[in-house]
């Protein structure tokens, strides 16, 4: 299962990557390199808006599966509770320097 959530949050990312790339900041990006081909389709308002909303979808895709996926861990074999075994262990006793 971890494998799936993984693959998931590996093509989001990648998806998320190409819409930063092509969203029109300040200097005018990828997107203004294909703008005549968006304007044409949706517009290039709608297209903005539709880029951010993709952007803050697949953020938050990416959130939750980060999240989901801590509960599909699991413990490796030889680990075990560091509280059992300070409780178990014995008190370090006193060195000897020779004096009395």
């Amino acid at each position: 299962m971890i494998t799936i959530i993984t693959l998931l949050i590996l093509v989001a990312c990648v998806v998320l990557a190409l819409f930063i790339l092509v969203q029109n900041p300040k200097g005018g990006g990828l997107q203004g390199s294909f703008g005549s081909m968006s304007s044409q389709v949706m517009g290039v308002k709608q297209t903005t808006d539709v880029m951010e909303k993709g952007t803050w979808i697949l953020i938050s895709t990416i959130a939750g599966l980060s999240i989901i996926s801590v509960m599909f861990f699991q413990k490796p074999e030889g680990v075990k509770n560091s509280k059992s075994t300070q409780s178990k262990s014995a008190p370090a006793s006193a060195p000897a320097n020779g004096k009395k």
